[in-house]
């Protein structure tokens, strides 16, 4: 079965540049969408999920910057930062809220292709890791980033995905709620956000997991969550 062709979102406010770069990936056997509108980036990110990210830095609405900053804990992908400042702080700056690499424009296609390609290759190499996971008759799949149950998907937010895949990948092993917050969000937990209770009462009923006495995702009051990865 073929592989299907990368999703790269390109996030650029020039539209001549971005339709040139969307024309050469696809020829180039990727998927491109375009976004211009740096106010609207940080949706379309987090909720089509690309397989890579060509962010500009200098864009209407929110610069480069900032979405990287938004984005970074909620979005797994690789992000390829351009811009036409040459300024090292420019450069440090991106790297430091997450960017995976960076590039000054002009950049020659050639030159784009093979730092997009060199991404992808060590993003899939990352996720060759731990690629899948299977209990029972749930399955859940890091680099297609979907689970089934039963051979049905299930439906879940890139974060609720995130989190059963964190939990998973961690079974038998206690998690506490200050760890589940530093690895999705790359924050300590302040005492009081419950969105991670909630997303987790969402997820059990679609992992067939029971809400009131859950046998696969178990709360232990004062420690954390652990998934039973060997539950019957």
């Amino acid at each position: 079965m073929a592989h299907p062709a990368p999703r790269i979102l390109i996030v650029e406010d020039d539209p001549r540049l971005a339709e040139l770069t969307a024309e050469y990936l696809h020829a180039n056997a990727f998927e491109a969408a375009i976004e211009h509108d740096g106010a609207r980036a940080v949706r379309r990110i987090l909720d089509s999920q690309p397989d890579l990210v060509i962010l500009d830095l200098m864009l209407p609405g929110e610069d480069g910057l900032s979405i990287c900053r938004r984005v970074r804990a909620q979005y797994p992908g690789p992000i390829l930062m351009l811009t036409a400042r040459s300024d090292e702080l420019d450069q440090v700056q991106g790297l430091d809220l997450g960017a995976d690499d960076y590039l000054c424009k002009p950049v020659r296609p050639r030159l784009l292709l093979a730092h997009v390609q060199a991404l992808l290759r060590r993003r899939e190499a990352e996720l060759g890791k731990h690629q899948a996971l299977v209990f029972g008759a749930l399955r859940i799949d890091n680099r297609l980033r979907e689970a089934w149950l039963h051979e049905q998907p299930i439906e879940l937010t890139g974060a609720e995905f995130d989190l059963l895949w964190l939990l998973a990948s961690n079974a038998g092993k206690v998690l506490s709620r200050e760890q589940i917050f530093t690895s999705l969000r790359g924050v300590g937990y302040d005492g009081q956000d419950r969105s991670i209770d909630v997303r987790i009462s969402r997820i059990r009923p679609r992992i067939g997991d029971d809400p009131e006495h859950p046998r696969l995702i178990k709360t232990l009051r004062s420690k954390g969550y652990l998934f039973v990865g060997d539950a019957p």
